[in-house]
């Protein structure tokens, strides 16, 4: 038997081995500062990704952890263009593509885990409203000619 992560994990994965491999090109005096930061949050984000998926009854919270982590990234990770701590625009560029797919990934995930399912919410208020309907239009008081009209 195979265990298949999910793509918003292999996603996390990709981000973070993306992000090692350009804060060992920073130069010295941002790689053990801000690259370190930038490093650790990629690293927390992904094991946060692998928590959610593992852990079902704290999944809704985890994962809306999850998008204010990505989110708190991108934001260090326009610091370190800033600084110009990336080797090339291009490298920082590539970087920001994933990190916005994970951020998409974790808010489909989010609205998915947050939205009513089929048999609770609204859906099963909408069944129960035709079901009321259906049963009143097949009372016995009720004549052929009303049903029609």
């Amino acid at each position: 038997m195979t265990f298949q992560l999910p793509p918003i994990a292999k996603t996390a994965e990709r981000l973070l081995l993306e992000i090692e491999r350009a804060v060992a090109g920073f130069p010295r005096r941002h790689r053990y500062t801000a690259g370190a930061d930038l490093r650790q949050q990629a690293m927390g984000i992904t094991v946060l990704v692998h928590r959610a998926w593992r852990d079902r009854k704290q999944q809704l919270v985890l994962v809306e952890r999850v998008m204010w982590e990505v989110d708190a990234l991108k934001i260090r990770m326009q610091l370190c263009s800033q600084l110009r701590a990336f080797a090339s625009l291009a490298q920082f560029e590539m970087l920001a593509r994933i990190a916005r797919e994970l951020g998409k990934q974790a808010g489909g995930w989010y609205r998915q885990q947050s939205s009513p399912h089929p048999n609770t919410g609204q859906n099963a208020q909408g069944r129960q409203a035709r079901a009321q309907r259906a049963e009143k239009l097949s009372t016995r008081g009720t004549s052929s000619w009303e049903v029609y009209r």
